[in-house]
């Protein structure tokens, strides 16, 4: 049997402090944020990683936010851009026209299969003419981010028909 001395040392600790690991005091560095961009969106690093919104950034410096679960079907025609619709109280078509909306940036990521279809973009932006002759070539760009709001599906293929024709199914 020990002594109450030597069993009381048994339960002795350095200082918490002493055996913590260290917080950073800074900071994360950009490069260990869980968000990258290009000039025309943001998206999530991590090809798990999914963004719960989709923030539109305007030139005017006003923004629309949308959480992915209203995002229902979209569509992407490469010469009109890409139709998204969102159903909440009412159904909301977001129109993004651009260029290579579609084109692979870092090797990782694009609006379409990898970015919309994932839930990986977190913004988007309309770039202003700086931004757009800035782009590389074969980069996405976004000229203009459309918003309209609809009470019955009447209304939207009526706005679709004028907006971007080349979105409209035909009826049989």
């Amino acid at each position: 049997m020990t002594g109450k001395g030597e069993a009381s040392s048994l339960f002795k600790t350095a200082p918490l402090a002493s055996v913590m690991p260290r917080r950073p005091t800074t900071e994360a560095a950009p490069s260990e944020t869980d968000e990258e961009a290009c000039a025309a969106y943001g998206y999530m690093r991590g090809i798990r990683d999914r963004a719960l919104a989709i923030e539109f950034r305007y030139r005017d410096g006003n923004s629309d936010f949308y959480p992915y679960s209203w995002l229902g079907p979209w569509q992407y025609n490469p010469s009109v851009g890409l139709l998204l619709k969102f159903t909440g109280d009412v159904v909301t078509l977001v129109l993004i026209r651009g260029s290579n909306l579609d084109a692979l940036v870092n090797q990782s990521i694009n609006l379409t299969d990898r970015g919309f279809a994932r839930h990986r973009i977190s913004w988007l932006k309309e770039m202003d003419e700086d931004g757009l002759r800035q782009a590389g070539k074969g980069q996405p760009t976004i000229d203009r981010i459309e918003v309209a709001e609809f009470q019955s599906h009447e209304e939207a293929q009526e706005w679709l028909k004028k907006a971007a024709p080349g979105f409209v199914r035909g009826t049989t």
